[in-house]
């Protein structure tokens, strides 16, 4: 493979496209050294749209990004913005039912960054694996 592949998915801004997301991910990705863990950042980083941004009022949506390159397979999920602080990892309680997508993320990924403002913000989590030849999907 000698240039990036690029698949890209745009969904409603409601809960229940959060599992579509996530399965297209795994989809895509199987047979790759990191599909379990894209598909848990997508999961997560969808949710995080869905609950904390202007994705999920009347009419909004969220995309997701799949980029793969010899090494590297970068996930992003693109939001519609919110006047609220900008995404942050928190340090969630123990007992907390919420709190730790991002931090998820952080974990899994090489590299993540954020990007954007009030109107609309990227995450993007760049994972790394062996360099071998990707499935054709």
């Amino acid at each position: 493979m000698s240039s990036p592949r690029v698949w890209g998915l745009s969904c409603p801004g409601c809960p229940e496209e959060i599992g579509r997301a996530r399965r297209w991910a795994r989809e895509i990705l199987s047979g790759t050294p990191c599909a379990d863990d894209a598909a848990l950042i997508v999961s997560e980083l969808s949710t995080n749209a869905v609950r904390h941004t202007a994705s999920a009022e009347g009419g909004g949506t969220f995309h997701v990004t799949l980029t793969i390159s010899p090494g590297t397979l970068t996930v992003a999920v693109t939001d519609e913005g919110t006047k609220l602080h900008a995404p942050e990892v928190q340090q969630a309680g123990t007992n907390a039912t919420h709190g730790r997508g991002l931090d998820i993320v952080h974990v899994l990924a090489h590299q993540v960054a954020i990007t954007g403002d009030h109107l609309g913000r990227t995450i993007t989590a760049e994972l790394q694996f062996p360099h071998q030849e990707i499935p054709a999907q």
